[in-house]
């Protein structure tokens, strides 16, 4: 005996156009709402190796201090005389005196007295964990 199914209207007038809208909508919202954190990592330098160096697992929260084989400065990816990079790091001391870092990441061809400057301004700035960025000497 054969069977009949009815076909209910709840389907037929179902709409997915809000459904495409708020997908949209979220898609937008994540593009514009993402901080790109690796605007600090596009400084083409070459990093000194270490035979400890592990890669960072996660997104670091500290300031980053890049230094070009030139010796200048570069904070969140834009250039910084030694008077800004001072001003900044005094600030960030303030907004943050317990536990603010540093990661410094200097090109091998960078001068020695670059890198020890920067480190000593953090230091003058209270900060006092700063963190060499290096990479590792695995082939």
């Amino acid at each position: 005996m054969a069977a009949t199914i009815k076909k209910g209207q709840a389907l037929a007038s179902l709409s997915i156009t809000p459904l495409i809208d708020i997908v949209f909508l979220l898609l937008i919202f994540f593009l514009v709402a993402t901080r790109f954190a690796e605007e600090d990592r596009e400084l083409d330098v070459q990093l000194p190796t270490a035979s400890e160096a592990k890669p960072m697992i996660s997104k670091p929260k500290e300031i980053e201090i890049n230094i070009n084989d030139e010796g200048l400065y570069f904070l969140s990816g834009q250039p910084a005389s030694s008077e800004q990079l001072k001003l900044s790091l005094t600030e960030a001391s303030t907004n943050n005196p317990s536990n603010q870092s540093v990661v410094l990441r200097a090109d091998r061809r960078a001068s020695w007295d670059a890198v020890v400057q920067a480190i000593d301004a953090c230091h003058r700035a209270g900060i006092y964990e700063v963190i060499p960025t290096t990479q590792s000497d695995d082939p």
